[in-house]
């Protein structure tokens, strides 16, 4: 097999560099199996650059040359079967072995061939006598300045004939074990409030056991503190052994981003980050009370390390950092946890030397409690909830700065605590104070602006002065948008985004819109590029969308409410959710003028795309533009440029007006036919012979004066009628409606009647007047009825008299035509034609 090696580089290969020479094909273009991808290594290999080598054949077909290796090669490739072939370069002693795997998708569709060549030079030996016996080779006929690939074939199926895994082309999965959890899923989330809610009963109840609780004096003299442990303090021990084993678990965001899910990774970084400070928390030091085991004060102190677990709050605290009220929450909640940890060290140092005079001595006194001091124990004294309240209340004193000077320090030991407070309590009106005025600023921002939208709005109606109505329509309009937006202006928050991102949001957004038959058959590209241009509106109840004869500037989409469509104070269509109006023309050079007006019943919420945007849509989408206008005819509500509705109430008196229009016309032709025919008479009457002419121009002005006078008169009877039928119409209408309010009023007053009736007198009275009422509305129908049905024959009687007199009258003007050419000219064989002379008798006879 041949193939053209000129860009061929000289053959200088490494070993590492071989195994990544591959190119990917497309399988599901079965005539070329086209490159998609090819690695840097087989463009070094070939002397190709890549765009050069980009969507010729996977198969390789420029390093071949027998055309019977390349059918072979095709044939085994269309079956999807695996096979390897031997590709050499004699004149470098290059040889490499190339390798076609197919690749599945998540459908088992194979979707690409994995085209990947070896490096095999250092195990070869060229010797084609010991090669036949592996299978079938096939000889290049030449070797000087070519490539040659030598293939042999499999003839079974690549699932049967290979046992490595077959290669998948899809979107990777991610690979974890179902007791992996998730460290942002729900289960998660609840179980870490959990431990939140037991690390603050730890660093609430142990500082208080270690400081208040009672000393007791063993036999050797040595103070010794017993405290034994409550059912919560067991649970809590409990939380936190299980909380170290669903850590080993858990997964966490590595420092790339990623989500690590291997258990082994998980594992190491756990170990190496929290898991001595959870270790150390978790000691079952209550275990040593179970089982009766005096401990030393100072072992007891060793609780306090269970504390460290405070140190991972901070690491969890930026995940609710954006709920405003969790953070201020755990802000106050800090700020009282530290004035606790401040009021038991208190009580501490005053404790650890009662001997001295310390501030639980003056407590004492001012209780009327006195310390009872012995060798080994002291007795007497403030109770202990009166000491913690106590120092408690001189915590809280020093940290905000307010101390009234009743509880004070008196050793230097309680005065060095004393500084520290204070310093601790500046700290903290700078750390928590200042978080806390930021979280309520930013918790009331938005309702400080829209008083400030609000004032502003109420400053220029005042200045500028405006109408009342047009004062509540304002403040109206303002409102209803700041209740759904909630003051948010979308695109200002989304302009910084991808437009990618934009469309997608946007056509959540107005997916409603979207969904309507009329956008069904446009692509998903005409569909966001339509998304992006869609804008909300609204309107307030009595506003006016759209006025007479304004210029029509956009495609209106109801959301919800109801409106009304208005022409001449007339409702031509009441239009509620899911309505469209607008227009079918799209052209930009057309300026449209609205037929009608368009008002809110209620609160109304639209969407409107502009005319003008979506004319530069279709632009771009030119095979859409055509079936969009073609749909939209039909599924426009209201057409605001063509109006299709029309006025039930003037349908008689536009079948009229078209009836008159049309005899008008008619004889109006007439007229035009016969001036004609006579001028052309006078014409050649003239031309021919001018002895006769006198004659014949009379008898000629006499027929016009006959033809216009019968169609003066014709007109003037068709016009009269038409009137007449008019004013009777509304009559009989104006009379039924009258008809109808009595009757209504009559009703009324009889049902009124007949309910004080079935009070005072009984049920058949109140039987016979429904009967009546009964009888009186079947009445009133069969009256409407008649009323409607004369109507309708007298209007049909009138248009058969109409169009009966315009049949006579063009009968009549005909005939009068024919007549007076046939007497008036005589078209001798001869070839001329002479006027005859009638006389005014004789004219008048003939007429």
């Amino acid at each position: 097999m041949r193939c053209d090696g000129g860009k061929r580089s000289p053959l200088h290969y490494s070993s590492t560099s071989s195994d990544s020479n591959f190119v990917l094909g497309n399988a599901q273009v079965q005539s070329l199996y086209p490159i998609v991808y090819c690695s840097d290594g087989f463009c070094e290999l070939t002397g190709f650059a890549r765009g050069e080598l980009m969507q010729k054949s996977c198969m390789c077909h420029f390093l071949y040359g027998t055309p019977r290796s390349q059918e072979k090669l095709m044939t085994s490739a269309a079956n999807y079967q695996s096979f390897s072939c031997v590709l050499v370069f004699p004149g470098c002693k290059f040889w490499c072995l190339l390798d076609i795997v197919p690749i599945k998708n998540e459908k088992s569709d194979v979707v690409l061939f994995l085209v990947s060549h070896k490096d095999i030079t250092e195990n070869k030996n060229i010797d084609h006598a010991n090669e036949s016996e592996t299978g079938e080779i096939f000889i290049p006929y030449l070797k000087q300045h070519y490539f040659f690939l030598y293939l042999i074939f499999s003839s079974q199926s690549v699932l049967t004939a290979n046992a490595n895994p077959i290669p998948e082309y899809k979107v990777a999965d991610i690979q974890k074990s179902r007791f992996i959890l998730l460290h942002y899923g729900a289960f998660k989330a609840g179980w870490d409030w959990l431990i939140l809610l037991a690390t603050f009963y730890v660093a609430i109840t142990v500082p208080y056991n270690v400081c208040f609780t009672a000393v007791e004096i063993r036999e050797d003299g040595v103070a010794s503190a017993r405290n034994p442990p409550t059912v919560s303090d067991i649970l809590v021990e409990i939380l936190f052994i299980i909380d170290i084993v669903l850590n080993f678990r858990t997964t966490f965001v590595s420092t790339s981003g990623q989500v690590v899910y291997d258990a082994r990774s998980i594992c190491i970084h756990y170990v190496t980050s929290w898991l001595f400070v959870d270790l150390i928390a978790a000691l079952p030091f209550d275990l040593l009370y179970a089982f009766n085991i005096s401990v030393n004060f100072g072992v007891h102190l060793l609780k306090t390390v269970r504390l460290l677990r405070l140190l991972r709050l901070l690491q969890k605290l930026d995940r609710y950092s954006q709920y405003s009220a969790v953070v201020l929450t755990l802000l106050m909640s800090t700020f009282a946890l530290l004035a606790h940890w401040m009021a038991c060290v208190w009580y501490f140092i005053g404790r650890s030397e009662i001997e001295s005079n310390r501030w639980l001595h003056e407590l004492a006194k001012r209780l009327g409690t006195p310390y009872f001091l012995t060798p080994l124990t002291s007795l007497g004294g403030p109770s202990v909830r009166s000491s913690y309240v106590t120092s408690l209340y001189f915590a809280l004193s020093s940290l905000t700065s307010v101390g009234f000077g009743n509880v004070s320090a008196n050793t230097d030991s309680e005065k060095i605590f004393s500084i520290c407070t204070m310093l601790i309590g500046a700290l903290m009106h700078a750390v928590v104070f200042g978080n806390v005025t930021a979280i309520i600023q930013r918790m009331y921002s938005r309702r400080s602006l829209y008083h400030t939208r609000t004032k502003d709005l109420k400053d220029f109606i005042r200045v500028h002065r405006l109408p009342t109505a047009l004062e509540q329509r304002v403040m109206e309009c303002f409102q209803t948008t700041w209740a759904v937006n909630n003051g948010i202006d979308v695109s200002e928050l989304l302009k910084d985004f991808p437009d990618e991102l934009r469309a997608d949001i946007a056509m959540h957004l107005n997916k409603e819109l979207l969904q309507l038959p009329l956008f069904e058959s446009a692509s998903r590209g005409c569909l966001r590029s339509l998304s992006l241009i869609i804008k909300t509106s609204f309107c307030a109840p009595g506003e006016f969308l759209i006025r007479q004869g304004d210029a029509l500037q956009a495609i209106y989409f109801v959301c919800s409410g109801s409106m009304e469509v208005l022409k001449d104070n007339t409702v031509l269509a009441i239009l509620g959710r899911g309505d469209l109006i607008g227009s079918d023309c799209l052209t930009q050079e057309e300026v449209i003028k609205t037929n009608a007006c368009v008002k809110a019943l209620t609160y109304c919420d639209l969407q409107y795309i502009s005319l003008r945007g979506l004319a530069e849509v279709l632009t771009l989408y030119p095979d859409y533009a055509q079936r969009f206008v073609n749909e939209i005819r039909h599924d426009l509500t209201y057409n605001l440029r063509q109006g299709r509705n029309c006025q039930v109430a003037g349908i008689v008196v536009v079948v009229l007006v078209v009836v008159v229009l049309e005899v008008v016309v008619v004889e109006v032709v007439v007229v035009v036919v016969v001036v004609v025919v006579v001028v052309v008479i006078v014409v050649v009457g003239n031309g021919t012979g001018g002895s006769s002419s006198g004659g014949s121009l009379v008898v000629v002005v006499m027929v016009v004066v006959v033809m216009v006078a019968v169609v003066v008169v014709v007109v003037v009877v068709v016009v009269v009628v038409a009137i007449v039928v008019v004013v009777i119409v509304v009559v009989v209408v104006v009379a039924v409606v009258v008809v109808v309010v009595v009757v209504v009023v009559v009703v009324v007053v009889v049902v009124v009647v007949v309910v004080v009736v079935v009070v005072v007198v009984a049920v058949v009275v109140v039987v016979v007047v429904v009967v009546v009422v009964v009888v009186v509305v079947v009445v009133v129908v069969v009256v409407v009825v008649v009323v409607v049905a004369v109507v309708v024959v007298v209007v049909v009687v009138v248009v058969v008299v109409v169009v009966v007199v315009v049949v006579v009258v063009v009968v009549v003007v005909v005939v009068v035509v024919v007549v007076v050419v046939v007497v008036v000219v005589e078209m001798p064989f001869g070839g001329t034609f002479q006027a005859k002379q009638y006389d005014m008798e004789q004219m008048q006879t003939i007429l």
